[in-house]
């Protein structure tokens, strides 16, 4: 049915691995073809076409990174403080996503709102920034006299040499902290796997351009003597950041402490972080299930349907509403004729009366709107997260209370006992039952006495009985080429009406007839409705969508409802399933590999710097960077999902890369023979530069995905959140908590003696 009218409706299947988005453009083309043979007055139209979901999508993901690319250009031409620096800087972005392109055709990644999601240009020219800005300051530092393109290039190689290094491991080791995404399995790793791979191509296409691409277009470009600029922001960053290392320097345990106390706090408010799978995607629509009392027959279906979408037209905001009732004989869910999926298609929003109105008020007017109507009972979701659900758990609502055991009464029984317990529960919507029983049944039972009287066979009596129920075919009707049955069978009233069915004639072979009741009687029963069996045991299963809060508190609420108030008789026991039971798995599956790749970060650290100690300082970037991430999941009010779980993972490597080149540079002062104090004071003001440029370029490319509202934002928005604020509190650490750090755990002479031994080794190697 569609706006209340009775059509035909028919649903297009795609091949796995084949492009959604390229399919639908094909149906499209073949559906002009077909309009052009259909009779007049009949045209086939597409009520509901994926590809427009698909291209606000894309059009989000491109207004992200566009603006995130104005940005960092912007911040690299105002910070860097040198137009060539900043235009050869800025390069390295359309040349890195031409190469990142070409990855994902070759591992047919397709471009979509998961594997564009994470891509953060500020990211990619990271590495670029650290070696421009170390080759500028050893080209400022040669002199004002113009130099031979054989001295720019020493220079700079040397220049590149003292920073590739650090920059290189801090690149590979933002990249290893993707490799828990790769461990991801089933329906989570299908969503993030493309993601990863993206970012992953992204970061080595770009490590590569800096070390190649860069150093030597520095080495062509700057002919003239470079005068290294520091613009006022520069400077009064300087200024300001002086006194205050100064004072961090001799008050560096109380940073340290001050430190520890920020970590401690936030991760005891981490625990309060709600909690979902991945967040709802706004599709713009509305699937809103309507389940009738069971043995509810087709033409009754279609009447009540006709109903509901006159009621459902009468909204300013829907722009057509269509079903489909129960389903063929070949179908992707077989549901009876009682059960009808309901698709509301919205009007663009600038023509709703309110265009500031929420969705989820709409839902909620949708749902005062209908309520009345009699025989029917609702769940509201969306037409993809629908199919998502039901992929992940075998039912369309986001939780499924699964209840195992023998005995098909006490399942029901015990269903109705979970639907009482948990409608109290803050924040539950269309909690439903399965429909199990009521199916209505006529049981006709045989009077075999009577039928060896009239000489008659029971066979005989359900033929006669099934044709005027069902129907038989009579003949044939033509209509030019077309041919149709001809089907007889009784009347709605007198089919549902059990005295007038009683008084059915039924031929006998004599030739005569008796009414139905003088061979049989006939009772109204009450039978099964449905039978359902998961790994071999029969089940019966509670749903509920959650609506205004995050599902993991949700869940631990319904939990705690039932196991105060249903009591599970021996034999019987209860799942957790829906969108929930993914995230839980996948949380599991994270705790084991990101630990496992924290290690290996250390492992790369202790190569990267030929000690242990200097690599623990660097990673304790981790956890404060971390604190900076909840703390901003916290003030937006983001509940933790796998999305801002990528966030966490990228921000780790985020944090290590600026600690490491303040750390190696340190070292490489301490090797020139300056005091630990000068050192690490020197080292830190002369990195003040790179670190401040690559923290604000690798926020600012994530602030359009944190700030934009259009549709698919909010699978973005926690993990450029997470980001944003993770940045923020690491870099307060690589400037700060860092040099602190550094100072405690070295000593003046034997730190000196030690670094000079190790790298005296290294360079004997």
């Amino acid at each position: 049915t569609q706006n209340g009218r009775e059509v035909v409706m028919s649903t297009v299947f795609m091949l796995i691995g084949e492009n959604s988005r390229t399919v639908a453009h094909a149906v499209g083309e073949k559906l002009k073809e077909i309009n052009a043979s259909l009779p007049e007055g009949v045209v086939a139209t597409a009520v509901y076409d994926r590809t427009k979901l698909v291209d606000k999508t894309l059009q989000t993901v491109q207004t992200n990174l566009l603006e995130g690319a104005v940005l960092v250009i912007v911040v690299l031409f105002v910070l860097l403080g040198n137009f060539r620096a900043a235009f050869l800087t800025a390069l390295v972005i359309p040349f890195a996503m031409l190469m990142t392109v070409t990855g994902m055709v070759q591992t047919r990644v397709s471009a979509n709102l998961m594997s564009l999601g994470a891509l953060d240009f500020g990211l990619l020219v990271d590495g670029a920034i650290i070696i421009v800005e170390n080759c500028l300051r050893r080209l400022s530092q040669a002199g004002n006299t113009p130099l031979p393109l054989k001295t720019r290039m020493e220079l700079v190689f040397e220049a590149t040499r003292e920073v590739i290094r650090p920059a290189l491991f801090g690149v590979f080791i933002i990249t290893a902290v993707y490799l828990p995404i790769f461990a991801l399995e089933g329906v989570e790793g299908k969503m993030f796997h493309p993601m990863a791979i993206t970012v992953v191509i992204a970061l080595l296409s770009a490590m590569l351009l800096s070390v190649t691409f860069v150093p030597a277009m520095v080495a062509l470009l700057f002919k003239k003597p470079a005068q290294e600029k520091h613009n006022p922001i520069m400077r009064g960053a300087s200024a300001l950041y002086r006194p205050m290392l100064d004072w961090v320097l001799k008050g560096r345990y109380l940073v340290v402490f001050a430190a520890s106390a920020l970590v401690v706090v936030f991760g005891y408010q981490a625990t309060k972080l709600g909690s979902e799978f991945a967040p709802n995607l706004d599709e713009g629509d509305i699937a809103m299930h309507a389940l009738r009392i069971p043995g509810t027959s087709l033409s009754q279906a279609i009447a009540l349907q006709e109903v509901l979408e006159n009621k459902i037209k009468q909204m300013p905001e829907v722009e057509r509403v269509f079903a489909k009732i129960g389903t063929a004989d070949v179908a992707t869910d077989a549901v009876p004729p009682s059960v009808a999926d309901n698709f509301i298609i919205l009007k663009p929003r600038e023509q709703w009366p309110d265009p500031d109105k929420t969705k989820e008020q709409v839902v909620q007017e949708l749902a005062a709107l209908v309520e009345p109507i009699p025989g029917n009972r609702y769940e509201f979701l969306q037409p993809i997260q629908m199919r998502f659900n039901e992929l992940l758990a075998g039912v369309r609502a986001e939780l499924a209370i699964k209840v195992f055991g023998d005995d098909f009464e006490s399942l029901a029984a015990l269903g109705k006992e979970i639907e009482a317990a948990i409608t109290q529960v803050e924040g539950i919507a269309d909690i439903q039952v399965e429909q199990t029983t009521g199916l209505p049944l006529l049981n006709i039972i045989p009077n075999r006495q009577k039928l060896m009287q009239h000489g008659i066979s029971l066979a005989q009596v359900q033929a006669q009985v099934a044709t005027a129920m069902g129907g038989a075919v009579a003949g044939k009707f033509y209509s030019g080429d077309i041919r149709s049955d001809i089907v007889v069978r009784l009347g709605e009233a007198r089919r549902q009406n059990v005295d007038a069915l009683s008084y059915l004639p039924i031929s006998l072979p004599d030739g005569h007839s008796v009414p139905l009741k003088e061979l049989v009687s006939l009772e109204r029963v009450s039978g099964a409705n449905q039978i359902n069996r998961e790994n071999g045991k029969r089940r019966v299963v509670v749903t509920a969508n959650v609506r205004g809060r995050d599902l993991g508190s949700f869940v631990a609420d319904i939990q705690q409802a039932v196991s105060e108030k249903v009591e599970l008789p021996t034999g019987y026991w209860l799942e957790y399933g829906g969108t929930y039971q993914k995230l839980q798995s996948a949380s599991q599956r994270l705790s084991i590999v990101v630990p496992v790749t924290l290690l290996m970060i250390i492992g790369l650290l202790v190569l990267a710097l030929s000690s242990f100690k200097d690599a623990m300082i660097i990673f304790t970037g981790v956890p404060l960077a971390l604190t900076g991430g909840i703390a901003a999941l916290l003030l937006r009010d983001i509940p933790f999902s796998i999305s801002a779980a990528v966030g966490f993972i990228a921000l780790s490597g985020i944090a290590i890369l600026n600690g490491l080149v303040m750390v190696s540079f340190i070292r490489e002062l301490r090797k020139e023979g300056i005091k630990l104090n000068q050192a690490i004071f020197d080292g830190a003001l002369t990195r003040l530069r790179p670190v401040l440029t690559t923290a604000l370029v690798a926020s600012l490319g994530f602030i359009p995905m944190a700030l934009n509202t259009g549709i698919g934002s909010e699978v973005q928005r926690p993990l450029a959140t997470v980001v944003i604020g993770g940045i923020i509190s690491s870099t307060l650490l690589t400037l700060f908590v860092i040099p602190a750090l550094y100072r405690i755990l070295h000593k003046e002479k034997e730190s000196i003696l030690t670094d000079v031994e190790v790298l005296e080794s290294a360079d004997g190697k």
